[in-house]
């Protein structure tokens, strides 16, 4: 007996918001400055271009960017209290 797929669901879309500078400013804590250093120094991901003039960041990058910043902090906890 051979099932037949009469349709197919198509994969979940990925919700993802843009954040602007002073939002992006909140989450990481650091200001414009920083974050435009960061980025030249690809330490930061880079903003969405959404006109001439406008540019944003996606919400999920910058979140993990803080949780990579955690994971760093804690690692060099642990390696600097195991001396």
């Amino acid at each position: 007996m051979t099932m037949q797929v009469v349709h197919q669901l198509p994969p979940p879309v990925l919700r993802d918001r843009l954040a602007r500078l002073p939002a992006v400013e909140g989450i990481t804590g650091c200001k414009k400055s920083t974050l435009y250093e960061l980025m030249r120094a690809g330490k930061f991901p880079k903003p969405v271009r959404l006109g001439a003039r406008t540019v944003a960041w996606p919400e999920s990058a910058v979140h993990q960017w803080v949780q990579d910043r955690i994971a760093e902090s804690q690692a060099a906890q642990v390696k600097g209290g195991a001396q």
